[in-house]
């Protein structure tokens, strides 16, 4: 029996009331392909990246940027993924449900671009001053990955799995989703420190 992590691996032994030994064998990316690039983008972007659901904490997500927003005007968001329904709200579209949780300035600097090539993907990273990863479930995933190999700067969720890929102030931040002020905290840290950056990127490129 394997599992891409010790979190799931336990969760899945305590919700089916098992005693199951398992291997923890991680996701993984080819690091060849996700190899770190100067940009030239002169904007400062924070990116997401992923599907646009609930449970990945998009709605979380217009909280934390407004307040990074309120204290620095220039800073844009890029969300990049398919849109979802809401199993909540029954809602055909996750986007629908966030844009009213921006304010009315902060969303003048969100774009949307759904879903795009891989290949894109890369370029988008690569521009990117900080990606955020605000998100209530996963395994392990494979987007944090492919950003710490490319040698980004990451605020992500502190939730189980994600212990086991960043140590918090190391190779990342790491705060719960709910935590809008602390999240916007880290992630203004991250913009206005160059060097931290650089520190926390290179570390997560080692970690991958």
């Amino acid at each position: 029996i394997i599992s891409v992590s010790a979190f799931t691996g336990n969760l899945t032994n305590e919700l089916f009331n098992l005693k199951s030994n398992f291997t923890v064998i991680p996701n993984s990316i080819d690091a060849s392909l996700f190899e770190p690039k100067q940009s030239n983008s002169e904007k400062t972007t924070i990116l997401y990246f992923g599907t646009l659901i609930r449970k990945k904490g998009l709605l979380e997500l217009p909280e934390i940027f407004n307040r990074v927003h309120n204290s620095n005007k220039e800073v844009e968001l890029i969300l990049v993924g398919k849109d979802s329904a809401d199993i909540k709200t029954g809602s055909s579209s996750t986007w629908q449900l966030m844009q009213p949780l921006f304010n009315e300035t902060s969303i003048k600097k969100v774009s949307y671009l759904g879903a795009v090539d891989y290949s894109k993907i890369q370029d988008l990273i690569k521009d990117a001053a900080v990606c955020v990863f605000p998100t209530f479930a996963e395994a392990l995933p494979v987007s944090w990955l492919e950003a710490m190999a490319m040698e980004k700067s990451i605020v992500a969720s502190n939730i189980g799995w994600a212990q086991e890929i960043i140590e918090d102030g190391k190779e990342g931040f790491l705060v719960h989703p709910t935590n809008h002020k602390e999240y916007a905290k880290r992630i203004l840290e991250l913009l206005d420190d160059d060097k931290k950056r650089l520190q926390f990127g290179t570390a997560a490129r080692e970690k991958v």
